[in-house]
């Protein structure tokens, strides 16, 4: 079903009907990686800023048995790989697939970098996929992260065997539904002593918080990105670089070109990332994408409906 079939639909609802899994495809990896628990972390960068075109994520592994397409996640804003973990070692049961889940560079461990755009973060997938001997995988990628997927399919298709844009458009995101500038110029503000521990600095940089940011959600979100490194509290996001990068961030390139593989636009039904208004322009670059809705759902459909959002990846690998 293509986007035409789906543009005058009304939301729908991803029920939680017992799944059935089938192999399909041929083994598309060279060699194999090697296996390594879940959750154990496969490659680590310091955080080391750089100024080079692309930069070596962070990656977390969850090996699966079967050579199908492995699934990569892509994490949005202030987020990093850690927030698909769980989702991830679900996945890895269901399917069978092999899961990676990347650090954006200037989140989580990966380096730090004075240049963020959709073309070098897109540039930096491509290299880690590369230098992981990936020829074909499924691309998955929330907010920021999608629009990272969405990059990376249109520059490279033969590399992406299929596409999930979690509740974000190829388009400007545009102010009025977004907080992030003002959560960078809170978390900016943010003063924890040093040398305390981490449970105080925690509770002490969430009181500071929450004079802005109301949601504890939201809150706890943010602050899975507070440090300790020598003694002193620190957020391990670059917010000077992304908070100069942020109309970049917000915006989306142009492209001329057409992704035909299988997509999926999943978004939250609680949420105004993804609209209408955004249809004619996934039809245009996307013409075999689906969109679909997860009720009650916010932004973060994947944290507010896990089995529901689990579902959708599910019958989305299903139909390919």
């Amino acid at each position: 079903m293509g986007t035409r079939s789906r543009l005058l639909g009304a939301f729908t609802a991803l029920g939680a009907a017992p799944l059935k899994y089938q192999r399909t495809g041929n083994n598309l990896f060279r060699p194999l990686w090697t296996r390594i628990d879940a959750g154990q972390k496969a490659h680590y960068s310091d955080g080391t800023r750089t100024n080079s075109s692309t930069v070596a994520l962070a990656y977390d592994l969850f090996d699966g048995t079967l050579p199908d397409p492995p699934l990569v996640f892509l994490h949005g804003l202030f987020g990093s790989k850690s927030n698909f973990q769980s989702i991830a070692k679900v996945l890895v049961k269901k399917t069978g697939r092999k899961v990676l889940t990347l650090d954006a560079r200037n989140h989580g461990s990966s380096p730090h970098s004075a240049d963020i755009t959709y073309e070098t973060m897109s540039a930096d997938v491509h290299r880690l996929l590369e230098q992981l001997h990936i020829q074909r995988c499924i691309l998955i990628g929330h907010s920021m992260g999608g629009k990272t997927a969405m990059a990376v399919a249109l520059q490279w298709p033969d590399l992406v065997a299929g596409l999930v844009s979690v509740d974000i458009a190829p388009s400007t995101t545009t102010a009025p539904i977004s907080n992030f500038k003002t959560f960078i110029s809170t978390m900016k503000s943010v003063h924890v002593e040093a040398n305390i521990p981490r449970s105080t600095a925690r509770r002490l940089a969430e009181e500071q918080l929450s004079v802005v940011v109301k949601n504890p959600t939201v809150r706890q979100f943010l602050l899975t990105n507070l440090v300790e490194i020598d003694g002193e509290y620190t957020w391990r996001i670059d917010l000077e670089s992304i908070s100069k990068n942020l109309p970049h961030i917000m915006g989306f390139p142009e492209f001329h070109s057409s992704y035909s593989g299988p997509t999926l636009f999943l978004g939250g039904s609680e949420s105004r990332y993804l609209s209408s208004e955004d249809y004619p322009e996934i039809e245009r670059l996307f013409p075999e994408a689906d969109i679909q809705y997860i009720e009650d759902a916010g932004h973060w459909v994947h944290s507010d409906q896990p089995p529901l959002f689990i579902t959708a990846i599910c019958n989305f690998l299903l139909s390919l």
